[in-house]
């Protein structure tokens, strides 16, 4: 939860006024993990507290995984509640096992879905994701971060200047998601 990405990525959209919540899950068993994001979407939904009307959905690495999975799980007569996911290095294949797609969930989707990965990423080959994202029925982008490994660690460049791309990247998109939700 206190990756530096994600705490980057958390401060720049709560000084834009987007309210975001965080949380982590102990261990890498993917079907936990997403029962514990799909109660928290849960929580959100039904809370008096923050009456929100939708939410987007973002994640790193599994987490990402696990959110692909929440999202694809969505009854067809959804509320739309759930407006858009974010995956921040999505793991497609484990590192050099490249034949294996993690994608089953990725192609279900339907809500928006904004992918940033790095060039260099050793679980998310710049091709195969590319050709996964080329079936996928949603609306779809993906911003590469040029040279970056699956930490997106660029050899070279400061990490506070990968932060702020990434950051930018996803505010700009969340941004023009949220206006075309309220057209």
């Amino acid at each position: 939860m206190n990756f530096p990405h994600l705490v980057s990525l958390a401060a720049c959209l709560a000084s834009h006024g987007v309210l975001c919540l965080r949380f982590t899950c102990k261990g890498l068993n993917i079907a936990y993990r997403a029962k514990a994001f799909k109660t928290v979407v849960e929580y959100l939904k039904l809370s008096d507290d923050y009456k929100l009307s939708g939410v987007f959905l973002a994640g790193r690495s599994m987490g990402s995984r696990a959110a692909a999975s929440v999202v694809r799980q969505l009854p067809d007569d959804d509320d739309d509640f759930i407006q858009g996911l974010v995956c921040l290095s999505y793991p497609l294949h484990r590192p050099k096992l490249q034949s294996k797609l993690r994608d089953e969930d990725l192609l279900l989707i339907r809500c928006p879905v904004l992918f940033v990965s790095g060039s260099a990423d050793e679980m998310c080959e710049k091709q195969l994701l590319e050709g996964v994202v080329s079936k996928m029925k949603a609306p779809k982008k993906i911003h590469w971060i040029d040279k970056a490994n699956h930490g997106m660690a660029v050899k070279g460049r400061i990490a506070d200047d990968v932060m702020e791309e990434i950051n930018a990247q996803v505010f700009s998109w969340l941004r023009e998601n949220m206006e075309l939700e309220h057209k």
